[in-house]
């Protein structure tokens, strides 16, 4: 008599014999369940129809008429598919973006939306690709590149990195005793009065009460007005002293391209002397532009309408603060300063020339860079 069949995996499985029993007994209770068998071919189709489902309300939203507005929503997905792409791909990515390297030093073009360090709800980040950006550089045997200092995940531009991990203290002592001098180019919402000088009030964590309590970044002062008169106050000793330098280098009536050089490394200095000292915001500073909320920025009218944005999409509107240039004092073998500059990312450029801000003289930023700014 012929044995019985039952499907394996798209397979037919027979057998005969006396030891038939002892085969069945092995394959037919993970492969040769109907029920099971339906669950999966179930389960698959389901995963497949919302998938189709997904991509068809995609196809579905209108698409943005205004150039801006389509500028944004790219930022935006490009920002998400960040923390979605293999590793191997966003170390390419950084690879061709470096600025300079060495036998100590790897300078990176830091970009958009990508968190150096990795916490709660953070799928990939720098310190993630490290080894396989040194492989990349270096062949298979290269020993993981070492971070020399940190960016906010917003925050874009020069980032150093070191190939051994003595250099890399060596490096982080000299941010720390302040021997490197760092420069930014901010776009601010109003215009910094005066236009240029030192904001000198140290930073403090405090915890925000409201309907969504939260902590933030803000400012301790060593002063306080009493009676029209100026009067020290004990200062908390939690707080960090800040020192902030700034200059404007381009203005209108409602904003600014500033250029700001921390002498200290605080946490968000830069964001929170603007914001709290200056009263004026990063542009795109969804957290430090209102002390009470959790909120998306504010804009004034005219910066919108310039922009081509609803005040409803203001919370797409991406950090516009560029770690623009890095001297590092000789280290090692070199000898000499080591002078960095990193262009503008593209939004940051766009965003200065539909807000009429004037990009600074050739001589400031050289002339290839100047020619591909107008250019955007």
């Amino acid at each position: 008599m012929a044995a019985p069949s039952c499907t394996v995996s798209g397979a037919w499985v027979r057998g005969t014999g006396p030891r038939l029993g002892s085969l069945f007994t092995l394959v037919s209770k993970p492969f040769c369940s109907t029920a099971a068998a339906t669950r999966l071919l179930n389960a698959q189709r389901l995963a497949e129809r919302l998938r189709a489902q997904k991509r068809e309300q995609e196809k579905k939203k209108p698409e943005p008429t205004n150039r801006i507005q389509r500028r944004v929503q790219e930022l935006v997905r490009f920002t998400g598919q960040l923390q979605r792409v293999h590793p191997n791909v966003l170390a390419k990515a950084l690879s061709r973006g470096i600025l300079h390297q060495d036998k100590d030093l790897v300078v990176i073009n830091k970009p958009y939306g990508l968190p150096v360090h990795g916490g709660p709800g953070v799928q990939l980040c720098i310190s993630d690709v490290l080894p396989i950006l040194a492989k990349m550089l270096h062949g298979h045997k290269a020993e993981p590149l070492h971070l020399c200092h940190r960016l906010d995940k917003e925050t874009t531009g020069v980032m150093v990195l070191a190939w051994e991990k003595d250099v890399a203290h060596q490096v982080q002592e000299l941010f720390r005793t302040r021997q490197v001098a760092k420069k930014y180019w901010a776009i601010t919402v109003h215009v910094p009065v005066p236009s240029a000088g030192v904001v000198d009030i140290p930073i403090i964590e405090k915890e925000v009460q409201g309907q969504q309590q939260h902590h933030k970044m803000t400012l301790s002062p060593s002063y306080r007005m009493n009676n029209g008169k100026m009067v020290k106050v004990r200062t908390n000793r939690n707080a960090h002293i800040a020192m902030t330098q700034y200059q404007v280098l381009s203005s209108t009536l409602s904003s600014a391209l500033v250029e700001l050089q921390p002498v200290t490394g605080v946490k968000h200095q830069l964001r929170v002397h603007m914001s709290f000292g200056l009263d004026c915001a990063v542009l795109g500073d969804h957290k430090y532009s209102d002390w009470n909320r959790l909120a998306p920025q504010k804009l004034p009218v005219g910066i919108l309408k310039k922009l081509g944005l609803e005040q409803s999409k203001a919370r797409h509107i991406p950090l516009h603060l560029h770690a623009r240039q890095l001297m590092l004092p000789a280290l090692g073998s070199r000898k000499e300063e080591l002078h960095l500059v990193c262009r503008l990312p593209h939004f940051f450029a766009r965003s200065l020339r539909r807000l009429g801000l004037e990009i600074p003289n050739q001589d400031q930023i050289g002339d290839s860079e100047a020619r591909h700014l107008r250019a955007q």
